[in-house]
């Protein structure tokens, strides 16, 4: 009751900002860092800022209104951050430009200070935990021109009914849980994101039954370690399960059940946490796609120990042929760090093993990057970056020669593509994506985009496939 109280506190402030901006044009604009929680996050900031008066721009110095939205899992978002912010001074002393910073990285002491002390020029600083106030910290500017910083260490609430801006007409995203459990020691996340909540299904189950009804055909639901919704809660001892909704599996198979979703999608899960009743939801719940993205970091079982991942080299492979036998067409994405703190040329190979036997459909690929506040950054034996970059380029190397083999699957066979619009490399030519989240290229008529239609794939190029109607 508290949370919903608080939203329509929010609601108020917007109409205050509203009716100050009223009559005049006023634009923002919103850099968007990191991962998709980040995105759905900006989502709810454009609506709440579009709601108080202002219209989206896509260049920064024609904005009355510029919010940074951060992520502090890599260090080149910091030095992403502090470029833009030296652009906008010179912005800012021309036209007075609002300057707001938000997200993950404004849980972090240190760049909280190197802004105050070089950027003193910027107004609003906010949280993770405080994004739901942002319309109130922007009628304290507003009203007061001083400058504001909205951060709190402990957990924040679920805050429901916030305004929100969808990026597209057909795909979206639905957080399901925010928060994590899980230090692991490379990772600054459960420090700025604080620990595991998850939504009431009622309200995960109400957003998606909306979208339905709006036209949208995917869902991906989000959330630091899906696949242990509600685990964290004792969900049933507080009366709380809805409609024999009490876990992800169950989760799955209800919105599974809603007409007009066509496909399904989530990240990212945690291996140690893939229990069979998630497997079997996900084999046997046709709208759900059976590409899964399963996170693997290293294929060492040493450097996992030391990362604090909690599962072996070994657990892992038997995880995934365990999902091969029981999942039909199955397809896996993965995520691998390179060159944690003591990893040995003997830990990259088990790394390039895992590669080899599993053979990915995606590899997101990370150089290490020492994150302050983590275990990880105060470990002593750092392998040094040439080694880094070199172990990289090998894997890499690795992966790229996997996916051109995987593609050759492709050609010849129909397949369902979500139709998202013109390619961004040839207007004349639209663009859209199968259900193991491949790009296909193909010839057809504007009135296609927002649908899921039938290609017959006639070649690969790497990065994308070549489809025909």
């Amino acid at each position: 009751m508290v949370t919903a109280q608080e939203i329509e506190k929010q609601k108020q402030y917007i109409e205050k900002v509203k009716e100050i901006n009223q009559g005049r044009e006023l634009k923002y604009f919103i850099l968007t860092m990191g991962c998709q929680l980040n995105e759905n996050d900006s989502e709810k900031l454009c609506g709440m800022m579009e709601q108080m008066g202002y219209i989206q721009t896509d260049e920064y110095q024609e904005a009355d209104l510029v919010l940074f939205n951060t992520c502090c899992v890599r260090e080149n978002a910091e030095d992403k951050l502090f470029g833009k912010l030296g652009e906008l001074k010179k912005v800012k002393e021309k036209r007075g430009t609002i300057i707001a910073i938000g997200g993950c990285m404004m849980q972090e002491k240190h760049i909280t200070d190197k802004i105050h002390e070089s950027y003193p020029y910027t107004d609003i600083i906010f949280g993770t935990h405080t994004l739901h106030k942002f319309p109130e910290d922007l009628h304290k500017i507003l009203q007061e021109r001083k400058k504001l910083q909205d951060v709190i260490d402990i957990d924040g609430e679920v805050y429901e009914g916030l305004p929100i801006k969808r990026t597209s007409n057909i795909k979206a995203s639905v957080t399901i849980m925010y928060g994590c459990n899980n230090f692991c020691t490379y990772c600054i996340v459960p420090y700025v994101r604080g620990r595991e909540r998850s939504r009431h299904p009622k309200d995960i189950l109400a957003e998606v039954e909306q979208l339905a009804q709006e036209g949208y055909k995917e869902i991906t639901l989000l959330g630091q370690n899906v696949n242990s919704y509600l685990r964290s809660e004792q969900w049933k001892e507080k009366g709380l399960e809805h409609e024999g909704i009490n876990s992800f599996a169950t989760l799955l198979r209800a919105i599974n059940r809603i007409e007009g979703i066509e496909r399904i999608r989530f990240v990212s899960p945690h291996p140690k946490d893939f229990t069979d009743d998630v497997i079997d939801a996900i084999a046997e719940c046709e709208k759900v796609c059976k590409l899964v993205h399963l996170p693997l970091q290293s294929g060492s079982t040493n450097v996992l120990k030391t990362m604090n991942r909690r599962y072996t080299k070994e657990q892992y492979l038997n995880l995934v042929e365990k999902m091969k036998a029981k999942i039909p067409n199955l397809t896996l994405s993965t995520d691998i760090i390179v060159g944690f703190a003591g990893e040995t040329e003997e830990d990259f190979e088990d790394t390039l093993d895992v590669v080899r036997k599993v053979c990915f459909e995606q590899v997101y690929m990370f150089i290490y990057s020492r994150r302050v506040g983590t275990p990880g950054d105060k470990m002593e034996n750092q392998i040094p970056e040439e080694i880094k970059h070199k172990r990289f380029d090998r894997l890499k190397a690795l992966v790229e020669s996997q996916i051109a083999e995987n593609n050759q699957k492709y050609v010849g066979t129909i397949q369902k593509v979500l139709v998202e619009g013109p390619s961004k490399n040839n207007p004349e030519l639209l663009t859209g994506r199968t259900d193991s989240n491949k790009v296909v290229i193909f010839e057809g008529q504007p009135e296609l985009k927002d649908q899921i239609i039938e290609l017959k794939i006639i070649s690969e190029h790497m990065w994308y496939l070549k489809g025909e109607m």
